[in-house]
């Protein structure tokens, strides 16, 4: 009797945890490592359920598998086509092929994710933190049932519980959506994608659409209604007219209501532009338009976790702590947060630090930089312009500039087509509240100018500091000069 009561709390023992993180992405493994540097007893659940079309991938999360990483080499892989073609003016004579060999860029895309997904398996057992590739579901506020790929289950329990399991992409509601693939699957497409319809208008849209048009493939984008919403609309608009220019199309207001698979092969979707029934052959059909969290049916509301009733995202407090004391959420999950890496990394270590090393700082969810990798780069920080003349009002000046890159001079790729944008506060000495950048390496620009915002840097500051030329980055200098050029000028004008 003794030796089995042994065996018993022995066994309790191995399944309970201080600290159970479901998602094994970019916020859940920053936070499980962190937890158990502080020699805290840590394990992480990850379940990756296949896509519609059927794909899936390792440990790391929507980043690193299908998200930042693939998108970045894709659009890497899209400017080097747009270099050989400038590089002819630059006394290089070679010829661009008409397209990237599909299958060898994919496959290696493909090699280098696979060798972050061993990674990041052995940071973990690095830093002693278990790894379950196993789904989990809630029993009670502090149980887990988990369900293994092979169907095993077993229970876990934990004293505190983090919600990290990022989201996956939304479907529309329409015959023969099931015909179409997603950002789970175009990074790994086994055949070339041919003539594609992108349907959406989200930064993933645009994205995908941007280097698919730059790889010589006929691209349609269809929007029902504005591109880029939640990002500032004179740069959206004009991210829109710069890839038309370069070649992708839109359809625009549409909305799609069937696909049908064809003998051919190809996918004839039908489609409502201004009232008129239309349709157009596609050989692929790219559903973008838009990502839902992973928080349907794990009975996160059946143990009193409030849910958005509109995005289904988990509510949380300052702390990202949600309605249950010891439930906290982080990334893609938690409601109003920026879907975004590095945030979901940082918000993961300074919970962390909070937990189990006595900390108090807050996440800053306001000023964080983000980049569109559109053709023409889009690189953001703090407020847009319509969202701070919707707080501040006329308190709310707003300074710009067009220029063109030196690169983009001998190759004659545009006159004045790059944007900067300066939004600031009159009544507190001009504080910078907005940062917007279009043009090569925005984020790389945007990323050091966010120091910037974060720190309380007025109009002033930006004018006095001393660029790099010949840069990008120092086109900001010009702003003022700008203004009160046009300023002056039209003074004058009133004058005469």
């Amino acid at each position: 009797l003794f030796l089995f009561s042994r065996f018993v709390m022995s066994e309790e023992d191995t399944n309970h945890f201080d600290l159970i993180v479901i998602g094994g992405g970019s916020g859940g493994l920053s936070l499980s490592k962190k937890a158990a540097a502080y020699g805290k007893k840590v394990v992480v659940l990850d379940f990756v359920k296949p896509s519609p079309f059927g794909s899936t991938w390792g440990l790391g999360g929507t980043c690193v598998n299908v998200g930042c990483i693939p998108k970045k080499l894709m659009h890497q892989a899209a400017l080097i086509g747009h270099s050989v073609e400038d590089g002819k003016s630059f006394g290089w004579e070679m010829e661009r092929p008409e397209k990237p060999n599909w299958s060898t860029l994919v496959s290696n895309v493909q090699s280098h994710i696979k060798s972050l997904n061993f990674g990041y398996r052995v940071a973990l057992m690095e830093k002693d933190v278990k790894y379950m590739n196993a789904y989990g579901t809630f029993v009670d506020e502090h149980t887990i049932k988990t369900v293994n790929k092979r169907g095993k289950e077993s229970i876990i329990t934990a004293d505190v519980i983090v919600m990290a399991p990022g989201g996956r992409p939304r479907y529309p509601d329409i015959p023969g959506v099931e015909f179409g693939i997603s950002s789970d699957d175009l990074f790994m497409l086994d055949h070339e994608p041919g003539k594609t319809l992108v349907l959406g208008a989200s930064y993933v849209a645009l994205e995908c659409a941007g280097f698919l048009t730059s790889f010589g493939y006929d691209t349609t984008v269809m929007v029902r209604s504005i591109l880029l919403r939640g990002f500032d609309r004179e740069c959206a608009d004009k991210i829109g007219d710069y890839m038309k220019e370069h070649g992708t199309k839109f359809i625009q207001p549409a909305t799609p209501s069937k696909i049908e698979k064809l003998e051919s092969g190809k996918l004839k979707v039908t489609f409502t532009v201004d009232g008129e029934e239309q349709s157009d052959e596609f050989d692929t059909v790219l559903w973008a338009v838009g990502r839902d969290p992973c928080t349907n049916g794990i009975g996160l509301e059946e143990i009193g976790v409030e849910l958005d009733p509109k995005t289904k995202k988990i509510v949380c407090n300052e702390k990202d702590q949600s309605s249950v004391e010891h439930i906290y959420a982080i990334g893609d999950v938690s409601l109003g947060k920026p879907e975004l890496t590095p945030t979901a990394i940082q918000a993961g270590l300074l919970l962390a630090n909070r937990l189990y090393g006595g900390a108090t700082l807050l996440m800053d969810y306001i000023n964080v930089c983000t980049t569109v990798f559109t053709p023409i780069e889009y690189g953001c920080c703090g407020f847009s312009e319509d969202d701070a003349l919707a707080m501040f009002g006329d308190d709310v000046e707003v300074y710009h500039q067009s220029f063109t890159p030196l690169e983009w001079t001998v190759p004659h790729r545009g006159d004045s087509v790059c944007f900067v944008k300066l939004i600031v506060l009159k009544s507190q000495n001009e504080k910078v509240i907005g940062f917007h950048f279009l043009g090569p390496n925005a984020g790389e620009v945007s990323q050091g100018f966010g120091l910037g915002l974060k720190l309380g840097a007025t109009k002033t500051d930006f004018d006095n500091l001393v660029g790099i030329h010949p840069t990008v980055a120092e086109v900001k200098l010009a702003i003022g000069l700008f203004v009160f050029v046009v300023v002056l000028f039209v003074l004058l004008l009133l004058l005469l």
